[in-house]
């Protein structure tokens, strides 16, 4: 039974998606206790209950961000509202920003920068390579710039670049740093108040393992009093921090501002419940073992990754797609056969890497073993040139006897 509507040529009914485990760029897998938080009764936004979990997933966030920033909120909106929030809150018009392009996210930043007026200087490094710190110290020191800006780990490529050492160069500088850790966050040290990073923001979806929806932010006292001075407006109402941090304010005087995603914070507290529970150290171990058993699959398989060894991410594998093969038809057949999904190489990558996403909850031994299992198996039948029978045994003796 459904409900017929005009522009459809089908009866619409209650949505059930399929069960997919979820191995690509993000979102990750959603545990159930999550999706059961966000099922709980939705109360008002300032309602005194609601306002004591605002405190509290404050305070998980401090833990996960491991800072002690009194502005540390959750965005209302996905990663890239967090991105908007840090240029819209700290970039003025006429600012020149150093801005680290290494991948799809870096020349987002840059885009931010023009959108708020500001003149960014784009340090272009390759892609699959980590940001290279000559070039952005050499950049700084004739620029007058008022931020670096610089992606902690680079989803489109499976790259991690030198985050401590970009801050303190930012800080040698007179610059504000900007720091796009919305892969990295909960799956890799990220260090806000030992890099001494003015502005991180991050995303529900990937190592947070919430759904998506929400964007972490954590500023430090550098950029608050940057907000706080910035002279005029910020060029977006919603993500004026000035106007935010009345309704995140402390205890129950809260300024409204807009009507929070409830049911979805619930769900963001939950999962930061959980990486307390597991304790974050733990979890950075986890996603590093996962990964070093991917690892000894796909190079038993006889497969390669773009991105050296040296500054690889845990969490997001470039895997090189070998020679002759339809990458995209063999993610149709492993969504199609085994419900797994994995991601596609963007821009220049396109066609040539497929990303196989470790985060979260996607990051335990079950979806290793079947992402080997299933890779081996669908490029058998086109006559890949792998060795077979090799990649499960080599991951396996990584999950259950490394030590």
């Amino acid at each position: 039974m459904g409900i017929k509507i005009m522009s459809m040529d089908r009866p619409v009914k209650s949505f059930a998606p399929p069960k997919r485990v979820l191995m690509g760029p993000g979102p990750s897998d959603v545990h159930a206790r999550v999706l059961a938080a966000m099922a709980r009764p939705t109360i008002g936004h300032l309602d005194p209950a609601f306002v004591g979990m605002m405190d509290e997933l404050k305070a998980l966030l401090q833990y996960a961000f491991r800072t002690t920033n009194e502005l540390t909120i959750p965005v209302s909106g996905p990663g890239s509202a967090g991105m908007e929030t840090c240029f819209v809150n700290l970039v003025r018009p006429g600012d020149t920003v150093v801005v680290c392009a290494n991948g799809v996210f870096g020349t987002r930043m840059a885009e931010n920068v023009r959108r708020c007026g500001g003149d960014p200087l784009v340090i272009e490094t390759p892609w699959g390579e980590p940001v290279d710190l000559n070039k952005v110290d050499e950049a700084l020191k004739g620029a007058n710039a008022t931020a670096l800006a610089f992606v902690h780990a680079e989803t489109s490529t499976g790259v991690a670049s030198d985050a401590a050492a970009l801050c303190a160069l930012a800080q040698r500088h007179g610059a504000l740093s900007i720091v796009d850790a919305v892969t990295s966050l909960g799956g890799m040290p990220v260090e806000v108040d030992a890099w001494g990073a003015d502005a991180v923001y991050t995303g529900s979806q990937k190592c947070l393992s919430c759904a998506p929806g929400l964007s972490p932010v954590t500023f430090g006292p550098r950029a608050v009093e940057r907000v706080k001075t910035r002279g005029g407006k910020a060029r977006s109402w919603f993500m004026d921090l000035d106007l935010v941090m009345g309704y995140w304010g402390a205890g129950a005087r809260r300024a409204y501002h807009h009507t929070a995603p409830i049911n979805g914070l619930y769900g963001l507290h939950e999962s930061l419940v959980m990486l307390a529970e597991e304790g974050i150290e733990a979890s950075w171990a986890r996603h590093a073992k996962a990964h070093r058993a991917l690892r000894a699959g796909i190079e038993a398989m006889g497969l390669s990754f773009l991105v050296p060894e040296a500054s690889r991410l845990p969490m997001l594998n470039a895997v090189l797609v070998p020679e002759g093969v339809d990458e995209a038809a063999l993610r149709a057949r492993l969504l199609e056969r085994f419900g797994l999904e994995i991601g596609a190489g963007l821009g220049a990558l396109a066609g040539r890497i497929w990303r196989i996403g470790l985060m979260g909850q996607s990051a335990v031994p079950a979806n290793v073993l079947l992402c080997l299992s299933a890779i081996e198996a669908t490029l058998g039948e086109t006559n890949a040139p792998i060795t077979t029978g090799a990649a499960v045994p080599a991951a396996t003796r990584v999950l259950f006897q490394d030590v």
